[in-house]
């Protein structure tokens, strides 16, 4: 393909899908939540008014079945979830308190429709890099980075970064997960901690800060020895700070890892005054760490 004038940072004009279904702004967390699935809506209307969709090819997630969910999470979680609604929840109290729900992940009604939606665009974004049908892959509703295999945690129930992972992992040998959530990406990094396929990279606060993981020292076991890499950062890292560091950082795992497919996590809870951060990064700054990794032209979710 032909490099584009406005192309600055000299990489490959890329096909671009967009997973996006309208539903998934009708859930609702509850009151005072500050996990508001409507943002993805209003995302989606800045994108469109912005004349972004020109410019990829927009597709409606395929509801996969339940049995997709279980390739990570157990078979029991799953049922729980598809079970579980508010009117009913006061007969499950031993398995809330079992998968951890009801607190930070609260029970709302539509839960599993809503896992289920999330997850089929992270795994059907997947599939297209797989066949070659897409170079990058969009989907705002995604990156719950921390569900366990059976346990829901920090306003995450299924993890559809591990989904994606697991689906890439078909047809590429490595996958490389990049997470600059200002949370540790805990529930992905312990998914993989044993293999070396998959290398995740974390920058994010660590300290007495949720989830609490994600030291420097943690850095994978068994076959997975230095496959997880972790990069705890302070209060206040801008722009300037946080670039340097990423793109020291990445530079060194592209070099070593070298994957066949990105999984790029872009938590927006790293942005300056985020209710529940402490960075200072600006949305270009932000952006610009997933501009470096878009010039290394390896297909990315």
């Amino acid at each position: 393909m032909p490099l584009t004038m406005n192309d600055v940072n000299g990489a490959v004009k890329k096909r671009v899908s967009y997973f996006y279904d309208s539903e998934i702004g009708n859930y609702h967390y509850g009151p005072n939540h500050p996990m508001k699935p409507h943002r993805v809506r209003m995302t989606h209307n800045l994108v469109t008014n912005y004349g972004l969709t020109k410019h990829m090819q927009i597709y409606r997630p395929k509801l996969l079945g339940w049995e997709e969910l279980t390739r990570f999470h157990s078979d029991d979680y799953i049922h729980f979830l598809r079970l579980i609604s508010p009117d009913n929840m006061h007969h499950y109290l031993r398995q809330l308190q079992r998968f951890n729900v009801g607190e930070d992940c609260p029970v709302f009604d539509g839960l599993y429709e809503f896992c289920q939606l999330y997850a089929s665009a992270s795994i059907g974004g997947a599939a297209r890099l797989n066949d070659n049908s897409a170079d990058i892959v969009i989907n705002w509703s995604g990156g719950l980075h921390h569900a366990k295999r059976s346990e829901a945690s920090g306003f995450c129930y299924v993890n559809d970064c591990v989904l994606g992972i697991l689906e890439l992992l078909k047809e590429h040998q490595r996958v490389l997960y990049i997470d600059i959530d200002i949370h540790h990406g805990d529930g992905v990094e312990e998914a993989f901690y044993t293999t070396n396929r998959v290398m995740t990279v974390s920058f994010h606060k660590y300290g007495e800060f949720f989830p609490g993981t994600g030291d420097v020292k943690d850095i994978g076991y068994g076959e997975g020895k230095n496959y997880a890499v972790n990069f705890p950062c302070r209060d206040g890292m801008d722009d300037e700070s946080f670039s340097a560091i990423f793109r020291s950082v990445m530079a060194k795992v592209m070099e070593h890892f070298a994957p066949g497919a990105i999984v790029l996590q872009c938590g927006a809870d790293s942005l300056s005054g985020d209710r529940l951060g402490s960075f200072n990064l600006s949305v270009k700054g932000h952006a610009d760490c997933v501009a470096y990794i878009r010039t290394f032209n390896v297909p990315m979710l």
